[in-house]
């Protein structure tokens, strides 16, 4: 991607601007993980894209830039129970807050990936597919699944047989299959109806 694409939202001079991302409101188990980016104009980083578009290689190579290039970074999440309590839409708003407020720097701008903002301290605007326009959404995209995805390779070997280091908790047929072969785990969303589908009848 040539960095001239992620010139269509520049700030004002002056702002900081964070961007916002998710992953994992598809799956069937695990957090839903987000996380906000503030970029260092000073410190370019080459290659940044849609992590879904990227190698994972190249995820992890990236990953281990921004952390270290980045004016400030913040994970959050929201964990199952809150997802089955909440739904999924609350809970990545959730997420999303919690990444921000996470922030060592507080930013003038916030730009969420996708079409609905969550409620923040600071100015957000939401752009649809802007981990493929903005470059800090881009790079929130990476830390997000990058830590996700290796939360998912360590739920491998709590839950095995479940393929999870594979499909990452989403809801393919090999992990329905062993859904229910194998039951339901703590790590579930049991509000999910493949997984709710499977619970006992509640008396």
């Amino acid at each position: 991607m040539q960095q001239s694409e992620f010139d269509l939202f520049e700030a004002p001079v002056g702002d900081l601007v964070c961007g916002v991302d998710e992953v994992g409101r598809g799956p069937l188990c695990g957090a839903v993980v987000t996380a906000a980016v503030i970029l260092d104009p000073k410190q370019p980083i080459e290659g940044l894209n849609d992590s879904k578009k990227l190698s994972e290689k190249k995820r992890d190579a990236l990953f281990d830039e921004i952390k270290a290039k980045a004016l400030s970074w913040s994970i959050g999440r929201a964990e199952v129970e809150e997802i089955d309590e909440l739904n999924i839409l609350h809970a990545t708003m959730l997420a999303m807050t919690r990444a921000v407020e996470g922030l060592s720097v507080k930013p003038d701008l916030a730009l969420i990936d996708g079409n609905r903002c969550p409620d923040l301290s600071c100015r957000a605007e939401a752009i649809v597919k802007g981990d493929g326009r903005v470059a800090e959404i881009s790079a929130a995209s990476i830390l997000a699944k990058v830590t996700r995805d290796r939360e998912m390779e360590e739920m491998e070997k709590l839950y095995p047989g479940y393929g999870i280091a594979g499909h990452k908790g989403y809801p393919t047929k090999a992990h329905v299959e062993a859904l229910k072969k194998l039951g339901v785990t703590p790590i579930h969303r049991r509000s999910f109806k493949p997984v709710r589908d499977l619970l006992p009848e509640q008396a």
